[in-house]
C-alpha cells in the first residue's frame, strides 16, 4: 500500500510574522512599542504597523495610553472558552448555580480587563422575567456592584490612578459621579466584602457582588448576582448578601 504523504501547503509569512509578534508580547513583562518589536524581532516597522493595527482591530491586541501593545480582550475569552475547564470557572461554576437556585437571582462571574469587568461565566435566574448577559460581555468598571468589587482588589495608589484619570459617568439618578464618595464605597468593600448596586447601572436593576481572592496579583475576579428591584424590596436582599458571602 503506497504510503500516505504530508499534504502540500504554501506557507503564509504573514502567520508567521503575527505568532511571532504574540509571542514577543507574551515573553515581555510589559507593553511593547511598534518600534521595540520591530527591533527585537528583526521585522520590517511598516509590516509590524499593519499586522499590530489589524490585531487590535479584532480585539486580539490593543494599545494603552502611551501607544503600546498589550494582549486585548478577544485573545483573553478564547483561552477562557478554550475552557469551560479552566481552573477558575471550574471552581466556582458550582457557586453560581447555588447562588441562583437559592436566591433566584442571576449570577455572573467576571474579570477585571483594564476598565472594563468582563463576564466569563454565569448561570440565568430560571424566570421568563429575569436579569440576563452573555458570557464575553464587557461592563463599566466604574459602575456597578461588580465594578466596585474589582476595585477593591487593586493597591489604593492604582484605584486612585484610575480616578484620577477617568470621569464617573452617570448611567441613571441613582448613580455616584462623585469620586471622593465612589472611593469611599469602594473602600467599604474592601472592609465588609460585599458590594451593593441599588439602581445605579440600571434602572429598576440590583445587585451584589462579592470581590475573590485568586491568587494571582494580576487577576481580579468577583462573582455577582443580579436581580429585578421588586425582588429585593420582598427582604430577599439579606439573604443574598448572606449567601453570596
Amino acid at each position: 500500500m503506497a504510503r500516505k504523504t504530508k499534504c502540500e501547503f504554501k506557507r503564509v509569512p504573514a502567520l508567521d510574522k503575527c505568532f511571532a509578534i504574540l509571542e514577543l508580547l507574551a515573553r515581555s513583562s510589559e507593553p511593547l512599542g511598534i518600534s521595540n518589536i520591530s527591533r527585537q524581532l528583526g521585522l520590517n516597522k511598516s509590516s509590524v504597523f499593519h499586522i499590530a493595527h489589524t490585531l487590535a482591530d479584532l480585539d486580539v491586541l490593543e494599545f494603552d495610553r502611551d501607544g503600546k501593545l498589550r494582549f486585548g480582550i478577544r485573545l483573553h475569552l478564547l483561552g477562557q472558552l478554550a475552557g469551560e475547564r479552566a481552573e477558575l470557572i471550574r471552581t466556582v461554576h458550582p457557586y453560581l448555580k447555588k447562588a441562583t437556585n437559592e436566591s433566584k437571582f442571576s449570577a455572573f462571574l467576571g474579570i477585571r480587563y483594564g476598565l472594563k469587568a468582563v463576564i466569563i461565566d454565569k448561570v440565568d435566574a430560571p424566570f421568563d422575567m429575569k436579569v440576563s448577559s452573555e458570557v464575553g460581555m464587557r461592563l463599566p468598571l466604574l459602575a456597578g456592584a461588580g465594578g466596585k468589587a474589582l476595585l477593591s482588589q487593586l493597591p489604593e495608589a492604582e484605584l486612585d490612578e484610575i480616578l484620577a484619570h477617568n470621569e464617573l459617568k452617570g448611567f441613571t439618578p441613582h448613580t455616584c459621579i462623585e469620586k471622593d464618595r465612589f472611593r469611599e464605597a469602594v473602600m467599604k468593600v474592601r472592609e465588609e466584602g460585599i458590594a451593593y448596586d441599588w439602581e445605579e447601572y440600571m434602572e429598576g436593576i440590583v445587585a451584589l457582588a462579592v470581590p475573590l481572592n485568586t491568587y494571582r496579583n494580576n487577576l481580579q475576579a468577583a462573582i455577582w448576582a443580579v436581580g429585578l428591584k421588586p425582588q429585593a424590596t420582598n427582604g430577599q436582599l439579606p439573604e443574598v448578601t448572606e449567601l453570596l458571602k
